[in-house]
This record gives C-alpha cells, structure tokens and sequence, in this order.
C-alpha cells in the first residue's frame, strides 16, 4: 500500500496549524490541544513536522506550464500568459504568496518550539533539518516569483510580522543557502516504509543546486549538483513514461516529491489534463523535439511532413496525446483535443494499450516530483558550460545519461559554448515538461521577452492565443492588491 506522511493525530490541529503564536488563557482546556499542552510528545512534533509538509500540496501548481510556451490553458492563467495581468486580477499571485508564507510560519514555529520536547537530541536534530529544508523551498518560491520579500524566521506574531517591510533578495537567498546547507549536514541518505517522501540529504544539496542555479552562481552550483551525483543514492530510471507512473513512485530517479494518496490527499490530473483540457501542449512545444536522429525536423532526412510526429524523438509520445496515435485504449482524435489538437500523457494515470474510462474528481495519487536526478545532471551539464566551458568531458557524460535513457543519439563532441547551452537549454524543456521549471528557466535565460511574445497555435498552425511579455515588468509578479491593502509597507513590483 502506497505509504503517507502526511496525516494528522486529530482534527483539533487544524486549530493549531493555521492559528498564530497567541498567549494561552490562565485556564488551560485538557479536553483539546492547544499550545500549552501541545508539545510534549515524540508523536505530537511529528504531526507537527507532517503540517510542514501538508502545505507542499498547496504550493504545487500545474498552472506555470500554461504561462510558458509549451502549453496553453484557454480558460484559466490567460491574463498572465497574455500580458493583461495586473495587481489584482489574477488570483495566482495572492495564493502563491499566502501558501509559501504558511509554510515559513509552520516551519518556524515548529523550529521555536521543538527543543520543548524531552527525546533523542539526534531525532531532534533530524526533524529540525527537515523544517529548514522545507522552511528553504517556500523562500525559494517567493524570491522567485516576487525578489525580495520579508523574512522571517521566528514564530508567526501578527503584531511583530503584519507590517514587516520586503528584505531584499540578497539577504533572502542568504538565509536559503544557510538552511539548506544545515540541513544538508543533517539529514539522511534515505528513508524506508512510512518515512518514505521526507527531505534527505539528496533533497537539500539539488534543492541547493537549484538555488544557486538560478543565480547564476555556475561554479557553487556545479559542485552541488556534484555532490549529489556523488552520493551514488540515485540513477536514471530505466523508462521515461514509467518514472511518472503511480507503480513507480519513489523510484531510483526521485529525489524528493509531493506524495499524494486516495482517499485522504487527492488531486484531479486526470480530469485537468485529459477531460478538461486544462493545459495543452502548444505546436511550438511539439516541434521542439529532435527528430530520432538528433537533428531538428528541418535538417532530417527523417521528416516526413505527411507524417511529422513519427520518427521523433521517443519522449514525444511519452509525453503527448497525438491525434491518429494509441492512447487510453483508443485512437486520438483530433475533436476531442479541441484547444490545440495535442494533450499531455505526462501526470496523467492513463495507458496507451488499456482503456479506464473513470473521470471522478479527487481519485487521481500520483505524486508530482519536485527533485530528481535527470534535473540534477542538467544542471550540472548547464553550470558547467557556463563555468568550464565544452571542453569538459563530464558535460556530455551528464547529458548523454538521459539521452541514452531516451534512446536518443549522443551529444556531438567538439561544439563551442552556445551550441552546447542550446542543446542544454532544449533538453531541459523536452525532459521537464509539466514539471514547473520551464517558465522559471526562460524568466532566469532572460529570454522570455523573446519565447513569450508569440502567437500560440494549434496542429494545423492556426493561431489560438495571441501573447505578450513586458520585459521592463513581467520578469516578477506583483504582489497582489490585497496583500499589500493588509501591509501598505510592501513595496510593490517595478510597473505595476
């Protein structure tokens, strides 16, 4: 049975998890918890730990590919992905605030208080690294999204916290690097049976990669992402389109994921991806594979413009729903797919050979991969060029690992840096799809003023959504009206 650690000792907690650091009544109730009798068991700071990671299913949202180029939502994310999004008409901004910012107030209110607890000091600790680790990745999504935002690393106070002014970035990704390097020192190689799903030591080194990826700290990036490598904890799956299948969570490639389970943590992929077409592959996205020879359509001998998607490269059809091709135990059609003639396989629990004609709401469990060891060896592959240079030999190792995993042609050796980064750059975009890091990769490229401002089509090349990115704003989401009427200390966004 699929294990979870996400479960609560009782409904009570829900008092205490969403309340903040209030002082406690003379007369203390013993019929419920609350914070005077709250910490004083093992079991009590584990449910306490788990609330830290509950708040993970709220910050994951499928909604960033449909603001890239390789997809498209026509109901939902079109003021953003069109350019007409503003402080106030756009919900994302608000909930992605207040999510990551419950979390920071969870972890830092269970880091005030667990040394409260008469256990193991190793235990302790542990759990301490797992918070910050945590504590890491909501920061992480701020800065982001929004630069500098306020931190805060002591136990919610409304009356300390309600007007605090933004840090700047600096000083945010500073504190980040300190927590993940705490918890790196930490925490364990794995964990088995129920602990499956906690933060490890894999965990906050690519979590640490990442960081410092996105700030183009090539040199400090490139050795985390080695040390994670060499860890020898991780390997490529076998198969791409099994990575993501629910039989194969918490495989060898996983290093940290949200871990979902019927009945009690849910989502709706299945409904979002095959039935409601909530996100669907763009044309642009499509053509961004190589052909199986590893050259792009237009210099293939192997395109065939009757037949453009056969050929490709293998992850095409791992990933994407093509009309005229197997999936859910029937041909796609084009009617069906009615928003650009392609759907997204990927995160969906559907078989190409076998037919399961269930669309309930709240039955789908696969778990969504925050961290795994193909973005590893990217990043690897992509600081290193940026910092060495493509003479090193390991670049084209990192890269060829996932191609060989795809049944796809080496990286030519001898080719000079740019060359080499675009190739880097369009793996990533064809292995991470629907993983949330395509949209933070062209905003950190600084290239999405030119991917953005594009017409979206479909199949047949006809427009169906006319976008624009304003690079003097759209590099940074505003910080929604409504938080900023409950703090006017908040500085807002260049532009908006």
């Amino acid at each position: 049975m699929k294990k979870i650690i996400y479960i609560f000792l009782t409904f009570h907690l829900v008092f205490y998890f969403y309340s903040c650091n209030e002082s406690v009544l003379e007369t203390i109730a013993t019929d419920r918890y609350n914070e005077a009798n709250w910490w004083q068991t093992e079991s009590q700071a584990v449910s306490s730990l788990n609330g830290i990671y509950a708040v993970l299913r709220s910050t994951n949202t499928y909604q960033l590919n449909n603001i890239s180029p390789n997809s498209l939502n026509m109901s939902g994310e079109v003021a953003l992905a069109t350019g007409a999004h503003n402080a106030g008409n756009e919900n994302l901004f608000r909930n992605m605030w207040n999510s990551n910012f419950r979390g920071v107030g969870r972890a830092n209110n269970f880091l005030d208080n667990i040394d409260r607890l008469e256990i193991d000091d190793d235990q302790i600790n542990k759990m301490k690294a797992e918070a910050l680790f945590l504590r890491a990745f909501f920061y992480l999504n701020l800065v982001k999204y929004y630069g500098g935002v306020p931190l805060i690393l002591e136990s919610p106070d409304m009356n300390k916290h309600a007007k605090l002014p933004r840090n700047n970035k600096e000083e945010v990704i500073t504190q980040i690097l300190a927590d993940l390097d705490n918890a790196a020192s930490v925490l364990p190689l794995s964990y088995s049976d129920i602990n499956v799903g906690r933060a490890t030591k894999g965990a906050a080194l690519a979590l640490k990669a990442r960081v410092l990826l996105y700030e183009n700290r090539w040199e400090e990036a490139a050795l985390a992402a080695k040390q994670v490598m060499d860890l020898n904890v991780y390997e490529l799956f076998p198969d791409y389109r099994g990575l993501f299948a629910l039989e194969n969570e918490n495989n060898s490639e996983v290093i940290f994921d949200v871990q979902y389970k019927v009945p009690e943590y849910t989502h709706s992929w299945d409904i979002y991806f095959e039935l409601q077409m909530n996100s669907a592959p763009t044309l642009d996205f499509v053509n961004s594979y190589l052909m199986k020879d590893g050259l792009p359509a237009e210099e293939s001998p192997l395109f065939d413009p009757e037949n453009p998607f056969e050929n490709r490269d293998p992850r095409l059809h791992k990933t994407v729903v093509v009309p005229g091709y197997l999936f859910n135990g029937n041909i796609a059609n084009r009617e069906k797919y009615f928003s650009t003639g392609f759907g997204f396989k990927k995160y969906t629990s559907f078989k190409d050979e076998v037919y399961r004609p269930s669309f309930s709401p709240g039955t789908s469990e696969i778990n969504f991969i925050v961290l795994r060891y193909a973005d590893v060896l990217l990043m690897y592959a992509e600081a290193r060029n940026e910092f060495a240079g493509p003479e090193d030999e390991s670049i084209y190792t990192a890269v060829n690992q996932i191609r060989s995993r795809a049944d796809m042609p080496e990286v030519p050796k001898g080719l000079d840096k740019d060359k080499l980064r675009e190739i880097i750059r369009k793996e990533r975009r064809v292995e991470m799809v629907l993983e949330q890091l395509y949209y933070d990769d062209i905003r950190r490229w600084r290239i999405a003023d030119e991917v953005m401002n594009a017409d979206v089509l479909n199949m047949e090349g006809e427009v169906v959504q006319k976008r624009s990115f304003n690079p003097a704003r759209d590099y940074l989401w505003p910080i929604h009206e409504v938080t900023i009427q409950e703090n006017p200390v908040l500085e807002q966004n260049p532009g908006y």
